[in-house]
């Protein structure tokens, strides 16, 4: 049986409308006579969605009991005997209640397509599982319900539902997607415009990396190489020179000017061993390609040109950006150069931008990482002067020129000698000595055509004519060798000390130094390996690139750092000469193994050392904050004790009274020490069950005054998931600070209301307030804000309160109130069971 097709709306938030064109999908295949049915769609009291499923055959969905209470799922076994050609599934990230038959409802997608039918579902952008960080970093809600990234992705077809910020904010106003009494509260949490744009944000750029990688696909399978300009795609051309720069800048410029524009900058060495350019000024190239939104790639191949280009086509490149070359004019006798080639090359379908700047012209100056080898292309080059070059020397002599004396004959096949040596070394010049000496003996040498000579004089000529282009070859063959090796050496003593100096100065993680390593080397993977003995297994360290070795022996290049620790490379076997830098990258890479190890530790010691100023604190709390309350308490027992005054009834009841009070004080002072000595110690362990929050915030109160306080807390709230003993604690300490710096006859507002999968309780005071930058500290042990008086207390209470909400798995943070004052928002999740009764900005949107 065939596999369904999956079909998915995606939206960027709650309302933008994925219910309402799934269900528009449904009506317009109902009117081309396609089976189509409801599995599971949820209408949230929208009149327009519900309109939308008139006409529509729905599954009767399964009743689930769980804890006293009656849900209703999708009931996949019934959607499985209906056996439709489409069903609707709403909610692909969707927790089923436990007791169903899967966990998730993509579960049961997975379970209906595999069984031939046709699926069309909705799903928010939020609810990806890899984005939930970047979510909950712009909403400051953390997703629950998530759906892996894969699901959505192997789906047939994916639907953008997109809706402008303003547009879907107006659509919540008239009261379209949830209820009148909610509408106020979302509209001033998660759906502010700022949330809203970078949620659309994130669903275009997520469905348009989809868009691509389809594009890229469908070029693969149909082996196109042409180039689609479906959307600006700049590669610029890295040589490692100080032209980088404006080149990426430019590159930058060019891609704000397209929509969606996309910069790549990318270098190509040659596969000869070590990089021909420096590693630090690439490294600052590569941070400001980054920084300017694009990416750096590292290419092997020894034709620049073509490795360009094939780069450029392999990413559907539209435009090339290169620098104009910083050769000197004379240079441009032994070839066009990079840029004229790629543009000369780049076809129609392919923009090449020559790009000016301060260097051109200036010269190149010495190959920065060229090997001892001279490379194919000089070699043949030397071979064709050496041979070629006195058979066409002697046809101009004999032929087209006077005798100009045997001397001069011998200083020109002299010449082109030494020429074979520069271009391609030793065994050319030699030769080219061999040819030139016996072309000199059978044209040039009396008697002619013929190898004998009469005169001593001419032997003695071609005897020295040998030798010196014999010595001359070997002197300028060590002279180019030379030159080569310094240069390499250069090269090796620029990236050790860039090395260096980047680990010395710990601006280098493990990965980041591996990636070096394979990127100078251009190898395929290189992990680092180390066991704790020598007959215990290899572990990673750490590793980059596709197919990293397990074992030093599985690898291409094994380098020992130690008896217990190797760097293993895959790709291709290393000469001798390489070994050596490896070597160095080897050892600094124990090192910064070694320093992210330290830093752990560090970090722990810095634990311990919080938990010694706490102590320390402790200390001088108790030395002076729980001393107070004691010496009242005191000085009105000695008083009502003492023999020497006669107290009236009202007397002895003013210090009955003081008594009272400094106990309340100290107890909470010593209930407050211990609660945040159980918080450091870890040892808080939550009891969470479903709780009423009007049964829970009343009691927090009992510590204030009656009339200080409006208390507000609707009872259609949704039940949360707490505990109830910590709730109340941390309402209580929270309560009580804002009681404590409200001004006199202003009374403290205490509000809650549902939002999405949390319940939130604003605590709103119209004290002095707290900046911005005096918001976090307020939270910290020991801490108080401004010039509180020390009977004020010890600092503790918004630590505790806020260590007790993290521990219930909530949040509790500061917010200005407007007109001035401080609002302390209490956030606690709902419990699992009543979310899918509850209007739920993170679900499924409808119109």
């Amino acid at each position: 049986m065939a596999r369904g097709t999956l079909r998915i709306y995606l939206g960027a938030a709650p309302g933008v409308g994925k219910t309402y064109a799934m269900l528009s999908e449904a009506q317009r295949r109902i009117e081309r006579g396609t089976d189509c049915v409801v599995a599971f769609v949820e209408h949230h009291d929208r009149p327009r969605t519900e309109v939308m499923l008139h006409g529509l055959e729905q599954v009767r969905r399964r009743e689930i009991e769980y804890r006293g209470g009656t849900f209703t799922e999708m009931d996949v076994d019934a959607v499985l005997r209906r056996a439709p050609a489409v069903a609707l599934v709403d909610e692909l990230a969707h927790t089923n209640v436990p007791g169903s038959r899967n966990t998730k409802r993509w579960q049961d997608v997975e379970e209906l397509l595999a069984a031939g039918t046709d699926v069309i579902s909705t799903v928010n952008i939020q609810h990806l599982e890899s984005l939930g960080d970047v979510v909950e970093a712009i909403t400051g809600v953390r997703q629950r319900e998530t759906v892996p990234d894969e699901v959505v992705r192997r789906a047939d077809q994916i639907e953008l539902v997109d809706m402008s910020p303003e547009a879907l904010r107006r659509r919540m106003a008239h009261g379209n997607v949830y209820k009148p009494d909610k509408v106020d509260a979302a509209l001033s949490n998660y759906f502010r415009p700022g949330n809203l744009t970078a949620l659309r944000e994130l669903a275009l750029l997520w469905v348009a990396d989809r868009v691509d990688a389809y594009l890229t696909e469908y070029r693969s399978e149909h082996q196109v190489s042409a180039i689609w300009g479906s959307r600006e795609r700049i590669v610029v051309g890295l040589t490692g020179g100080p032209e980088g720069h404006t080149l990426i800048r430019r590159a930058a410029r060019l891609a704000e000017k397209g929509a969606g524009g996309e910069v790549m900058a990318v270098y190509i060495s040659r596969s000869d061993g070590l990089t021909a350019a420096s590693p630090k000024e690439l490294a600052v190239q590569r941070t400001l390609v980054e920084d300017l939104g694009g990416t750096f790639h590292h290419v092997v191949g020894d034709d620049v040109p073509a490795a360009l280009l094939d780069f450029a086509r392999g990413v559907n490149a539209t435009q090339i950006v290169l620098g104009v070359s910083r050769r000197r004019s004379w240079q441009y006798a032994f070839g066009p150069g990079v840029g004229a080639t790629v543009a000369r090359d780049s076809g129609p379908d392919l923009d090449v931008h020559l790009v000016t700047h301060d260097a051109v012209g200036r010269g190149r100056g010495l190959p920065v990482a060229r090997g001892a080898r001279l490379g194919r292309p000089r070699v043949i080059g030397g071979w064709l002067v050496g041979v070629l070059g006195p058979v066409l020397l002697t046809w101009l002599l004999t032929g087209a020129a006077a005798d100009v004396g045997l001397a001069n004959d011998m200083l020109l096949f002299l010449t082109l000698t030494v020429a074979a040596a520069l271009l391609g070394g030793l065994l050319p010049a030699l030769a080219s000595a061999g040819v030139g000496s016996l072309l000199l003996n059978w044209f040039f040498t009396p008697p002619v055509d013929t190898l004998t000579i009469t005169d001593p004089e001419n032997i003695v000529a071609l005897v020295v004519f040998v030798g010196v282009a014999v010595a001359v070859a070997s002197v300028v063959d060590l002279a180019a060798r030379r030159t080569h090796q310094a240069a390499r050496l250069r090269a090796e003593s620029e990236i050790l000390s860039f090395l260096a100096g980047n680990v010395l100065r710990g601006e280098t993680t493990l990965e980041a130094l591996l990636e070096r390593v394979r990127e100078t080397f251009g190898m395929e993977s290189v992990a680092l390996l180390e066991r704790t003995g020598e007959t215990d297994p290899w572990t990673c360290a750490g590793s980059v690139g596709p197919r990293p070795a397990g074992i030093p022996e599985d690898a291409d290049v094994d380098v020992p750092v130690s008896d217990h620790m190797a760097l293993s490379l895959r790709g291709r076997v290393l000469p001798a000469a390489d070994r050596r830098v490896l070597a160095a990258f080897a050892a600094q890479a124990a090192v910064v193994l070694d320093r992210q190890r330290l830093r752990r530790e560090a970090g722990r010691a810095k634990e311990l050392a919080e938990g010694n100023r706490i102590r320390t604190a402790l200390l001088a709390a108790v030395s002076h904050d729980l001393r107070t309350p004691l010496a009242g308490i005191k000085a009105a027992v000695s008083s009502l004790r003492s023999d020497d005054v006669e107290w009236s009834e009202e007397d002895r009841a003013e210090l009955l009274e003081a008594i009272e009070e400094g106990a309340d004080r100290l107890d909470q002072l010593v209930g407050n020490l211990l609660d945040m000595s159980r918080l450091q110690t870890g040892t808080v362990t939550p009891i969470l069950r479903e709780t009423d929050l009007d049964e829970v915030v009343p009691m927090g109160l009992g510590g204030v005054p009656e009339d200080s306080v409006d208390l507000d807390i609707p009872e259609t709230l949704p039940m949360v998931h707490v505990d109830r003993g910590l709730l109340e604690r941390a309402v209580a300490n929270v309560v009580e600070n804002a009681v404590k710096y409200s001004p006199p006859g202003e009374k403290v507002l205490v509000a809650a209301s549902a939002i999405a999968d949390r319940v939130e309780i604003r605590v709103v005071d119209r004290g002095p307030g707290v900046p911005d930058e005096a918001k976090g500290r307020i939270f910290e042990p020991f801490q108080r804000y401004g010039d509180s008086p020390r009977g004020a207390g010890v600092g503790l209470g918004l630590a505790v309160a806020r260590g007790f909400a993290e521990a219930i798995g909530g949040t509790l943070d500061a917010e200005d109130t407007p007109g001035g004052g401080l609002t302390m928002v209490l956030a606690v999740r709902t419990a699992p069971q009543r979310r899918a009764r509850q209007p739920d900005l993170s679900a499924a949107a409808a119109p």
